[in-house]
């Protein structure tokens, strides 16, 4: 039985993760959870359910404990990072944001490998991260799973590129940008994800950021990886070798498959999603992307090859970028443009080697107050 801690057990990822835990107790125990301080009675109760020994959470120590009963509470800013520290065969990352990046090495650092759907980690920190191995990272996103999957078909000297797919989001066949309404950005037509990925989608900037993701997690150049629109969301990325051929993974747009895969160490799950059904007819279409419409993953590939700091302020700014624009502070088109004033504002003041987390931290902090005097202008 894998002993496994989740962070972000509230949100999207973590709580299928649970499902999928419900589904197996034979294989898993859930030794340890976090959760941010507005998810706490939630938090409590998954605890209850699991009966998981410890749990972390940001909220007040007193009020949680007192909730918490029997349970063992960790609390404070740093608590995710201490829970992560607990021997167990994996950590799910699941948290959003690049607060996600201290309990990413806090894992990497006592030896627990970690289940990476924290893209935002690698992003802000990936020289960071890697320099514990990639053999300590197994990654969570659909499109990376993919790609880890279809990876084993061939060899390392054989891959000409790898394609990250992309659903477009909701706009995808929408030409004026300028008036949509975060009800409109939050629809998305095929997956179900907390509201700062679901406009990350919507925007593509998600699309940027995995190309940066997939450079650290494959330690593959940016030439060689790049992104299509795909509207069904069946295939989630393909890797074209050098004879021609194309491998591609495909399953039905859930993200249950690819936590089970990592959660269980790259080994299969019986019926851990629902797969495609080949007695109906299907229809799947690919197509570019259009950068103009699009600008966020051309920014995000341009910050990635520069490297050092730009990643950590390109990530930092759009968080900002995407809470001012859920508040209604500003438009759906000013998130990329707020990103990439930022980008050329910091980029030459950047460094060139992250060499701590608080470098990044440092990085970050400029790029939000940056990004905020934007907004304000903007507002």
């Amino acid at each position: 039985m894998r002993e496994i801690v989740i962070l972000g057990s509230t949100g999207s990822i973590g709580v299928q993760a649970l499902e999928i835990v419900a589904a197996n107790p034979d294989k898993f125990r859930v030794i340890g959870l976090a959760a941010g301080s507005k998810n706490l009675p939630l938090l409590i109760e998954q605890a209850r359910k699991f009966k998981v020994p410890v749990i972390a959470s940001t909220a007040d120590g007193a009020s949680a404990r007192e909730l918490a009963g029997e349970i063992k509470v960790i609390d404070g800013p740093n608590a995710a990072s201490e829970l992560a520290t607990l021997p167990c065969e994996i950590v799910l990352n699941g948290i959003t944001g690049s607060i996600g990046l201290a309990p990413t090495l806090a894992a990497l650092g006592v030896g627990n490998k970690v289940a990476l759907a924290n893209k935002e980690s690698l992003v802000a920190g990936g020289d960071l991260v890697m320099a514990f191995g990639r053999d300590k990272l197994i990654p969570v996103d659909s499109e990376h799973s993919a790609l880890y999957q279809c990876f084993l078909s061939g060899k390392e000297f054989e891959v000409k590129q790898v394609v990250l797919t992309a659903s477009g989001g909701p706009f995808r066949d929408r030409n004026d940008l300028s008036d949509i309404t975060v009800e409109e950005a939050l629809a998305h037509p095929t997956w179900s994800m907390g509201p700062v990925v679901t406009i990350n989608s919507a925007t593509l900037m998600n699309k940027g950021l995995e190309i940066i993701e997939a450079h650290y997690l494959f330690d593959l150049p940016y030439s060689k990886i790049s992104a299509v629109i795909h509207p069904q969301s069946v295939v989630h990325s393909m890797v074209e070798f050098i004879d021609g051929s194309t491998i591609a993974q495909a399953s039905p747009p859930n993200m249950k498959g690819p936590i089970a895969y990592a959660l269980s160490g790259a080994n299969r799950i019986s019926k851990a999603t629902t797969p495609i059904d080949w007695s109906a007819t299907h229809t799947w279409s690919f197509s570019p992307i259009d950068q103009a419409r699009f600008p966020a993953v051309d920014l995000a590939r341009r910050c990635g090859e520069l490297g050092g700091g730009l990643p950590a302020i390109f990530n930092a700014a759009n968080e900002v970028a995407v809470n001012a624009f859920i508040n209604g502070a500003i438009a759906f088109t000013q998130i990329v443009e707020i990103v990439e004033e930022c980008v050329q504002l910091l980029g030459s003041g950047a460094p060139i080697t992250i060499r701590d987390l608080s470098d990044v931290s440092a990085i970050e902090n400029d790029a939000r107050v940056r990004a905020s005097k934007l907004v304000q202008e903007r507002a």
